[in-house]
């Protein structure tokens, strides 16, 4: 059965047919696929200061007792986020380096958000292919058929790939779960009574099922600013995306990422790199995640002794990361940060991907997070940067008007990639290689 919503606006429509790929409990009929996704990528992207007093009323309704302390929290959060100097277009010194107020706000924050970076055309293309794969999860945790009837996403993937949780729920907060870095459990909401037992909110290795978040990855810009940021030799990390469909998304617990380093006699505010996070369809109080910034620099925190300080959940100096459709946040792996459940009524949708520095995972053993435990010498690196080879290919192929970005080490290499229907196997579990430190 396809449950269709009436709406007279086009922000309502745009999250009503958010819902539509979720509430499908038997199959979608490929006509009203097409139509929905050509009727979004007609949309226009909401443009911030978006009002969404209905969400923070709706989600501050959840926290009963607590329910004025957490609308004010939602308010004062915004407030702040707006307020600082962090955000702003992507710029670049005469020597194609990192404009140097971009720099040192990021230093400064831990934190940067590039707006408007991806253009509405990549935006449309990002949203075409993610709904589509939505369509392909599996009908419920365990099952290998979707929604269609069809072998569903991932499931003869060798690793880890779609990660669940209740609706509303923090499946990571509490527990031991990547070496227990999620120290706190988030406060967990009630969901509606119809909503499913589990909904998935992360996809990761992203690039081997999605063409249009392997042509982001390449984003020109974007790696001009990892090279400025981590050297011309830099590493790939990780990529993902993160789901926060409205009244299912989950909370993602306070906590640092990054387990190698911080008893490191070189260690420093970026020895752990960075994510990129794209927007899809932006971020606000309610749904985005929130960071503290400055944490980056003061090595590993006692979140426990933070929360305790804070009287509650509600970490007093952060900040929610406001977004439109089409920023991209760059995002310091060390600074504190954490989501709650999304109990508004704006979805988001992350594409996320990150980098290092070469000297930070070459001949390191890796934390055995995001991928096996196993240390990273030299070819196991250029294995897994064989990704962005694609990935620069194939962003060549759909955007020929770019000037495409030329990476330092394939430049002195004789190796080729060619990113076509044959060559698409090389990415077939790549992240079981992810750079996890």
């Amino acid at each position: 059965m396809l449950y269709i919503y009436v709406v007279t606006d086009s922000s309502a429509l745009r999250h009503s047919l958010s819902f539509l790929f979720l509430l499908t409990t038997d199959f979608i009929d490929r006509k009203v696929l097409s139509l929905i996704k050509t009727v979004r990528s007609k949309m226009t992207p909401i443009k911030h200061p978006v009002d969404i007093s209905e969400s923070i009323e709706a989600c501050a309704a959840h926290y009963g007792k607590d329910a004025n302390a957490m609308k004010s929290y939602l308010l004062e959060g915004q407030r702040k986020a707006l307020a600082m100097d962090n955000r702003g277009p992507l710029k670049f010194e005469t020597d194609g380096s990192l404009a140097t107020h971009i720099k040192d706000a990021y230093s400064k924050y831990g934190f940067y958000i590039f707006e408007g970076l991806i253009s509405d055309k990549e935006l449309a293309d990002l949203e075409q292919d993610i709904e589509l794969l939505k369509t392909q999860f599996p009908l419920k945790n365990g099952e290998k058929l979707n929604a269609q009837g069809e072998k569903a996403l991932a499931i003869d993937a060798l690793g880890p790939r779609l990660i669940w949780s209740k609706p509303l729920g923090d499946p990571l907060g509490g527990t031991p779960i990547a070496n227990g870095r999620h120290q706190v459990k988030l406060f967990e909401p009630s969901a509606a009574k119809d909503a499913p037992e589990e909904a998935v909110f992360v996809l990761l290795g992203s690039l081997e099922y999605s063409d249009a978040c392997l042509r982001a990855y390449a984003h020109p810009e974007l790696l001009k600013v990892a090279e400025s940021i981590n050297g011309k030799d830099f590493a790939p990390f990780h990529e993902c995306l993160f789901i926060k469909e409205p009244g299912l998304g989950a909370a993602v617990s306070w906590h640092q990422d990054g387990d190698t380093h911080w008893n490191s006699p070189d260690f420093d505010e970026g020895i752990h790199g960075f994510n990129f996070m794209a927007q899809v369809y932006g971020s606000t109080a309610v749904n985005g995640v929130w960071v503290v910034p400055g944490t980056h620099k003061q090595g590993k925190l006692d979140i426990k002794e933070m929360v305790a300080q804070a009287g509650s959940e509600r970490l007093t100096e952060a900040v929610p990361l406001i977004c439109n459709a089409g920023d991209v946040v760059i995002c310091n792996r060390q600074i504190v940060h954490g989501s709650f459940a999304n109990t508004g009524f704006e979805p988001r949708v992350t594409v996320n991907f990150g980098f290092h520095r070469r000297s930070s995972v070459l001949n390191v053993s890796g934390a055995g997070i995001h991928c096996a435990p196993q240390e990273f010498d030299d070819e196991h690196i250029a294995k897994r940067t064989a990704v962005l080879g694609y990935a620069i290919d194939a962003r060549m192929k759909k955007y020929p008007e770019e000037t495409p970005y030329v990476y330092a080490l394939f430049a002195n290499s004789d190796t080729q990639f060619e990113y076509n229907n044959d060559t698409k196997e090389a990415l077939k579990d790549y992240n079981l290689l992810d750079l996890s430190i």
